[in-house]
This record gives structure tokens, sequence and C-alpha cells, in this order.
């Protein structure tokens, strides 16, 4: 039941942020010498700002990439489409630290070098799936639609992208778990969010203080896939 794995995931996420204390306590208890977390900045304010890190700019992609998709679709040739598909395919192996790299001279150090790369990232994969999402609504649909006298756009925003829905979905939740993980790099340029305690941890050889990091984005991460998951079945159900 897909709502008792979100509760669990969202009691976990509340023990990491705000009983961290409680961890650490347990921790403590088989590493007696370790020395206690200094919290500098509360684990609340490193969510919210690892969750504006990653939600801009993949909100930001997915408005651009429709956008961009659609009219692709209602005007583009079928070599500029496939040209839009293999981009697509080539972004997503592009690493996102290195767009963070290039990005730093011109941008400087903090959020928008690393806001910039998630952008990228998840712009080339929700096209691709708009594209091909639109690409594979059949024929004999938009023949009944053009037959009601439908111009095109008409046809595109009330056939065509509801049924193309789930395949867009389906680049923008790979877009989105994967920009929660990577928003982590950031902390490597100044940039706030959960990467801190993370790197701190590296730093200073402290498993527990990269566990204080790395925990709270898995369960985001795992609740974000949650919620598409559930989506997808209602939509299973429905049709």
């Amino acid at each position: 039941m897909i709502w008792v794995r979100r509760s669990a995931i969202a009691a976990l996420f509340i023990l990491f942020v705000f009983g961290f204390k409680y961890i650490e306590a347990l921790y403590g208890l088989f590493v007696p010498q370790r020395p206690a977390i200094v919290e500098r900045t509360a684990m609340y304010v490193l969510v919210w700002q690892h969750l504006v890190i990653a939600l801009v700019p993949t909100l930001a992609a997915l408005a651009v990439s429709a956008t961009a998709g659609c009219l692709l679709h209602v005007y583009g040739s079928e070599e500029t489409k496939s040209l839009a598909v293999s981009l697509g395919s080539i972004g997503e192996t592009f690493p996102s630290v290195a767009i963070i790299a290039l990005s730093v001279p011109v941008l400087g150090y903090g959020n928008l070098p690393c806001m910039l790369a998630l952008f990228v990232y998840a712009v080339l994969p929700i096209l691709r799936n708009t594209v091909t999402g639109l690409a594979e609504v059949p024929r004999g649909v938009t023949e009944a639609a053009k037959g009601m006298g439908m111009d095109k756009l008409q046809m595109l925003f009330k056939v065509e992208l509801p049924l193309a829905w789930p395949v867009m979905a389906a680049g923008l939740r790979v877009a989105l778990i994967i920009n929660i993980s990577a928003a982590t790099l950031g902390a490597t340029v100044g940039a706030g969010g959960l990467g801190i305690p993370i790197v701190a941890g590296i730093r200073t050889y402290d498993t527990l203080m990269v566990m204080k990091g790395t925990m709270p984005v898995l369960l985001m991460a795992l609740f974000a896939d949650s919620m598409f998951a559930g989506a997808d079945g209602k939509r299973s159900r429905n049709g």
C-alpha cells in the first residue's frame, strides 16, 4: 500500500531532520569517544535550501521543455524532433558536476552554478520525453480529433497533451529524483543544502555527519518517487 510507504518515509525524514540528536546518542553508545556534532545551521534550514536548489530548476526545466516540445510537435520537422530526442539522450549522460565546474567562472560561487547545472540536466530528458510522448499518440485518435473540427492547437491541448502526459511525467520523475540527489554537489562550490554536512563529514572522516546529510536526501528522493508511483497507479485504475 502506497500510503504506508509514504508514511514510513515521512516518519524517518522527520526523525532525521528534527530528532537527529537521538540518532547521535544511539551512535555514541557504539563510538563513545566521538565528539558531539556542532550544528551551525539548523537541519530544517538546510532542507529548505536543498528543496529550493532542486525544485526551482526542475520546475523551470518542465516549463521550458514542455513548451519547446509542443512547438516542435506542432511546427517542427521529423529531423528536428529526432535531433531533440538525441540531445535528450546525450543530456542524461552529461555529468552535472562538469556543468557546475564550467559555470563557476561565469556565475561565481553559491547556488546559481548548481541550479544552472540541474536545470540543464533536467531540460533535456523532459524535452525528449515530451517529443516522444506526443509522437506516440495513436494516429486514429488524432484523425478523430481532426474529424471533429479541431485545429492543431485545440488538438494539442485537449487530446495529445493529456495522452502524452504519462511519458512526459516519466522524464520529470527521473529529472526530479536525480536533481534531489545531485543538488548535494552544490556544497562543493559554496551552495547551501544538505550537501554541507556531507562534505563536512567527508573532510573530517565523520560517518555520522555524512549520514546526517545523506539520509534526508535519500528519503526525499524516495518520497518523490512514491508520489509519481501513486499517480501512475491511479491512472492505471482509471484507465
